[in-house]
């Protein structure tokens, strides 16, 4: 069986889902499940619902109706009819998001994200499956959260292994053409989870893994797995083969086009990866696979921006030992904030970090009890894995140099 996963610009318009009908007719879609996102930004525009659900209910009802009207208007250029059965389809679905939000008690924010965040992508997927079957591809739609288990971390959930290897094993038949969404799982209690923003990449590599898949494709707007983001810098290049370790790499110092769950399941199985581009789907793309080297062998560059970097002192000059760095750790873990990058002295510790959670100041008032404490927001994390001499000086060219840090293989430098 064939895991394919399409994200959410792969179907952010009419055109889009159009194509990825085209798409499946070229390559076909025989012994497939297909993985797939909320549309364009819809999640994005799902959490605008979640804050003013917090902050304004005034502005509550309006920026569902946005979301709502977004989506319609892909229905009616795709089944020019307000009559398709799909419209009541998708209405029950946002009518469950308004009767969430009306009688839900809970404060816990996380909580109400999973329960509101995911119809994106239930709507998503509910469109895409009626227009296949108008279009002669006959497909069965699966709720994924009756098949991914998962604990209660809610917008960051591990998955039960057990139970969910067991749930898709015997609910999945490998003769037929699938569609589900990507993101989501559900708790021992069936409320709604999510896997972590670009958490679909994960969700395919699950099925993949419980199925004993032969492959998973990641359907992309790029040709491949570049060696840069095109956004930022010039020239990126193709990378026609990646092996599972070098792509591990890239994904933990924050290459986009992977998520860092993604691979770890697929190489436990030696199951290929294969990012692939929508727009050209006969192109080669790049490989992930055992064995394989990097191909071409050249500097790969990855950028994260919105950053904190913050230095610790402290307060009396004594020696920063074993038992403060345990007690930043701890502090970083119960405020979720993600450490990428380290770097420390006898009497100073360094740490850029990623403030996903927006919780930063709460963990600034209580290192500043304990530490000096200097901070900077809104930098940049560029890292070079391959790195050569041309590569470093054109990247620090025109750039104040915060931190850098440096191993055989890779340079990291925090800039302003």
């Amino acid at each position: 069986m064939r895991i394919f996963k399409f994200g959410g610009a792969s179907v952010k318009d009419a055109a889009g889902v159009q194509n990825l009908v085209k798409v499946l007719k070229e390559v076909g879609h025989d012994n497939t499940l297909l993985v797939v996102s909320a549309m364009g930004k819809s999640t994005n525009a799902m959490e605008k619902v979640v804050n003013f659900y917090f902050e304004d209910k005034n502005a509550l009802n309006s920026a569902v109706q946005e979301v709502v009207e977004y989506h319609n208007a892909i229905m009616l250029d795709l089944f020019n009819s307000d009559k398709h059965p799909i419209f009541d389809k998708v209405k029950v679905l946002f009518d469950e998001v308004r009767g969430f939000l009306a009688w839900n008690k809970s404060p816990n924010y996380n909580f109400v994200y999973d329960q509101v965040v995911g119809y994106g992508e239930l709507v998503s997927t509910t469109i895409l499956s009626a227009y296949l079957n108008d279009e002669g591809i006959k497909n069965s739609w699966l709720d994924v959260r009756d098949f991914i288990k998962t604990d209660n971390n809610y917008r960051d959930a591990m998955v039960n292994w057990e139970i969910t290897q067991e749930r898709i094993s015997k609910g999945v038949d490998k003769d037929k053409f699938y569609i589900t969404q990507g993101f989501l799982g559900s708790d021992d209690n069936n409320f709604t989870t999510t896997l972590g923003r670009e958490g679909s990449d994960y969700t395919a590599a699950i099925f993949a893994y419980c199925l004993n898949a032969n492959s998973v494709t990641i359907w992309k707007d790029v040709p491949g797995v570049l060696n840069a983001d095109p956004r930022y810098f010039e020239e990126a290049q193709l990378l026609n083969q990646i092996s599972y370790r070098e792509a591990i790499e890239l994904a933990f110092y924050g290459a986009s086009v992977i998520h860092p769950k993604t691979l770890q399941p697929l190489q436990r199985k030696e199951i290929p990866l294969l990012v692939k581009s929508f727009i050209n789907p006969k192109g080669a793309g790049t490989k992930v696979g055992k064995g394989t080297t990097l191909e071409p062998q050249v500097p790969c560059y990855i950028m994260k921006k919105d950053q904190v970097l913050m230095r610790l002192s402290s307060l009396d000059f004594s020696f920063i030992v074993e038992d403060n760095i345990s007690d930043l750790f701890k502090m970083f873990y119960d405020h979720k904030i993600k450490v990428d990058l380290i770097q420390n002295s006898a009497i100073s510790f360094s740490v850029c970090v990623d403030n996903r959670f927006g919780r930063l100041q709460e963990l600034l008032n209580l290192l500043k009890s304990r530490f000096k404490v200097v901070c900077y927001e809104g930098v940049s994390l560029y890292t070079i894995r391959h790195f050569n001499t041309n590569a470093i000086e054109t990247l620090q060219k025109g750039k104040e140099i915060l931190l850098e840090q440096r191993a055989n293989e890779t340079v990291q430098l925090v800039v302003k």
